[in-house]
């Protein structure tokens, strides 16, 4: 059985499945990671989320090859802010917080301007899921839970930004529902020192309440060992002449 070496305990429980284990990137956009985006606006440190990006790419590429399902996030508002609650609209109007503001990207965190888009070095790839969201969790008002549901997810590897808003809102919400969690510790990041070393302690509190940690260099490690074993254990294709075909009188089915 394969596992990923991590603290407080292996992940998974049983193994990994390709077909049963998804990674999920939250919001590694523009806006979040660049220096001209809304979380420098902010006044926040972009050294603790810069940091994650490297490793969330060696991440990613390790996923893509061991033929894992993959879902980005994106945090970001409609044109006219309509869904955004009147609290959070009143200290958008008092100027303490950025959120739809002009920027040198667009407006802060509107759907469609050029800081709501993912980070070049970790861009979705054609048949990845992208999940548009206006909640910190990712499962509140999106399909998540219903895609996960139909491609028979039942463990996540979670990475991205910010690990103490985003990341452990949806990490949160993704052990309610039942799926058993990883966090990438190292793939993450925060604008907040403390509060993502606190993030990240909470995760391994009780045994694990919320799930276990890992470095990357683990889960890549045990990646490759699962995509090494699938390939030992897939059947080498047949060289053999073909046999020729008994003769019969069958014509085929006609029936409509």
């Amino acid at each position: 059985m394969i596992e990923i070496a991590a603290h407080p305990r292996h992940f998974p429980h049983n193994g990994l499945t390709q077909g049963e284990v998804a990674l999920i990137l939250i919001d590694m956009q523009r806006d979040f990671l660049e220096p001209a985006g809304y979380l420098a606006a902010m006044g926040y440190d972009l050294g603790g989320v810069r940091s994650a990006i490297e490793p969330a790419r060696r991440l990613l590429a390790a996923a893509r090859g061991a033929g894992l399902c993959i879902l980005h996030t994106r945090q970001g508002y409609r044109p006219d802010l309509a869904e955004v609650p009147a609290h959070k609209l009143a200290r958008i109007q008092a100027g303490q917080s950025a959120i739809g503001t002009p920027g040198p990207l667009g407006r802060f965190l509107i759907r469609g301007e050029p800081g709501f888009q993912i980070i070049p070095e970790l861009a979705p790839a054609p048949g990845e899921f992208i999940i548009d969201k206006t909640a910190n969790s990712a499962f509140w008002g999106t399909d998540l839970a219903a895609i996960l549901a139909a491609q028979g997810i039942r463990a996540l590897i979670f990475a991205g930004v910010t690990t103490d808003v985003c990341v452990h809102c949806t990490l949160r919400e993704a052990n309610d529902r039942g799926f058993e969690c990883l966090v990438a510790r190292d793939a993450c990041g925060s604008g907040d020192a403390e509060a993502h070393r606190a993030a990240l302690h909470m995760v391994t509190v009780e045994d694990g309440v919320f799930g276990a940690l890992a470095d990357v260099d683990s889960i890549v490690a045990a990646l490759d060992r699962m995509d090494r074993a699938l390939a030992t254990a897939s059947p080498a294709p047949s060289h053999a002449e073909p046999t020729p075909a008994a003769e019969s009188s069958y014509l085929g089915n006609w029936s409509i």
